[in-house]
């Protein structure tokens, strides 16, 4: 596009919708186009967005209670509060030209403000199962972008067949430039080892340790392998008791309660054994790393397994349910996995040929298509 272009952008709450957001942002960076954002300061968006380079414009919102239904008072007021406050900003300075919500209720006041000034906007879904934000302020919507498949009946419009678009959920470029040589030598995994990386996300981990506590024995008889798993800061202390490594192990089984160069040591990987959070999937199908999938049972309408299925039916994942980990059939297929590098590989090329590391492109392609 010729000219630059002034974006909106909200997104918060959670890493799941602000890493997509600042992946986008990247994208349009680069093409010459400025960004602000828009959310909640004392939010995780507080510390993400302002390290990312971005301006972080405060929007004070609270959600409401579904089960307590009077709440929704206090927060529509909040929410027609920020909307004024937006209307005194675009009116004394630069209005946007175009703007982009990415789920989080934050985006409400926003993208109101869109609507009633005849501002172009767009939404990005991040999971199977469509959030409230989303789905209530789609009518409007210029275009809905979403990550899988199983969104599309959510947002169709009839007689538009363009109006949802499947772009993938972008993925980070720090991310997507993940390196094999950095992360291994970073984790002391030689070149020519067998690396499995086992992260179960912020939540759930728990099924995901004690599989790995299970089969610990088996593990370390495979010849050459290297075992990295990320516990997440709550389990550590119990998953580094249930396996009991000796000082000899732990030169081949690497335990981390968390991992903070996740390109790098995804890149390393050579199988991936993982719940199935949005941003875990995209970040697994951007690097083409061959997956097993364990979806978090208690998922609201059980969209991590809806999130699985985007790579299992795509044929580089295997998925597991839950209570599936303390079975035998896990154990024989994960190991079968580590020990056939040739059906990794064709796992790896379907993964490679759903393009999910050129997301951030594809999306900012729409915006600019809507913002013409």
């Amino acid at each position: 596009m010729g000219s630059s272009l002034e974006v909106a952008i909200a997104a918060g709450g959670t890493a799941g919708h602000i890493n997509p957001a600042l992946a986008l942002a990247e994208e349009l960076r680069r093409r010459g186009h400025h960004v602000t954002f828009y959310g909640r300061p004392s939010k995780l968006e507080g510390t993400l967005v302002p390290a990312a380079g971005f301006e972080l414009v405060d929007v004070e919102v609270t959600g409401f209670d579904r089960s307590r239904p009077w709440t929704a008072v206090s927060s529509l007021y909040r929410v027609w509060q920020a909307k004024r406050a937006l209307g005194r900003r675009f009116g004394a300075g630069t209005a946007p030209d175009v703007a982009i919500g990415f789920g989080a209720y934050v985006e409400v006041p926003l993208l109101g403000w869109c609507r009633d000034a005849h501002v172009p906007y767009l939404l990005h879904e991040q999971n199977s199962v469509p959030g409230l934000a989303n789905k209530m302020m789609s009518v409007h919507a210029s275009r809905v972008c979403i990550s899988v498949p199983a969104a599309r009946p959510v947002f169709e419009r009839e007689g538009d067949p363009n109006h949802v678009v499947l772009t993938g959920n972008p993925v980070r470029a720090s991310v997507i430039a993940g390196s094999r040589q950095a992360g291994r030598a970073a984790l002391g995994v030689p070149e020519d080892a067998t690396m499995l990386l086992v992260f179960g996300g912020s939540l759930g981990a728990r099924t995901l340790n004690e599989g790995m506590a299970a089969l610990k024995d088996r593990l370390l008889a495979v010849e050459g392998l290297h075992v990295v798993q990320s516990t997440g800061k709550a389990g550590y202390e119990a998953a580094s008791e249930a396996l009991a490594l000796t000082p000899e192990e732990t030169g081949r089984w690497h335990l981390e309660s968390y991992i903070d160069n996740m390109g790098d040591v995804l890149a390393a990987a050579d199988l991936v054994l993982s719940r199935a959070g949005a941003s875990s999937i995209a970040e697994i199908a951007a690097l083409g790393v061959p997956s097993v999938l364990v979806p978090y049972p208690f998922a609201t309408a059980d969209h991590q397994t809806t999130n699985a299925r985007y790579l299992t039916d795509a044929g580089a994942a295997v998925l597991f349910t839950d209570d599936e980990v303390a079975t035998p059939a896990f154990g024989e297929k994960l190991l079968s996995l580590l020990e056939h590098p040739d059906e990794r590989q064709a796992m790896r090329e379907a993964a490679a040929g759903l393009a999910q590391d050129q997301a951030a492109a594809k999306l900012a392609d729409e915006l600019e298509r809507v913002a013409r």
